[in-house]
């Protein structure tokens, strides 16, 4: 039996809505990217992960991670749900392995790494020193 076999049908709904791509803090870090000035391409599926934003010429990409999801240590929003326990926990413990699988096979290639949690997309003026230092000046 696989991890989502043992799913209630309510919570397969639940789950079914909830998306990979185009998340609320993933658009508002776009949104402020492009308005700093870079440009980047969204999803490369050749790469391991799919990055979610993506800077090709300077070998460079962003995950933006969902803190409950992604389990954002000491974060408010990454709480466990009470009921089916060892479901979650199994459940989150396959993401982050598979966060850190992806972040060092990318890393492997020469690419470098920043993860924006959705915490840090409540306030872009904050993220933005950390932005422009991972990314470097446009061009």
């Amino acid at each position: 039996m696989t991890l989502f076999e043992s799913v209630p049908p309510t919570r397969r709904l639940l789950m079914s809505k909830v998306r990979s791509k185009d998340t609320q803090p993933e658009v508002a870090l776009r949104q402020y990217l492009h308005s700093l000035g870079y440009r980047y391409r969204l999803h490369q599926a050749n790469l391991p992960g799919s990055p979610d934003i993506v800077f090709g010429s300077r070998k460079r990409a962003i995950f933006v991670h969902g803190c409950f999801w992604h389990r954002h240590y000491l974060c408010s929003r990454s709480t466990t749900p009470k009921t089916r326990k060892e479901f979650w926990e199994a459940k989150f413990r396959a993401n982050i392995e598979r966060d850190a699988r992806n972040i060092s096979e990318l890393d492997r290639l020469g690419w470098k790494i920043m993860v924006v949690w959705e915490c840090e997309t409540f306030d872009l003026g904050t993220l933005h020193p950390k932005l422009v230092e991972f990314l470097g000046t446009r061009a």
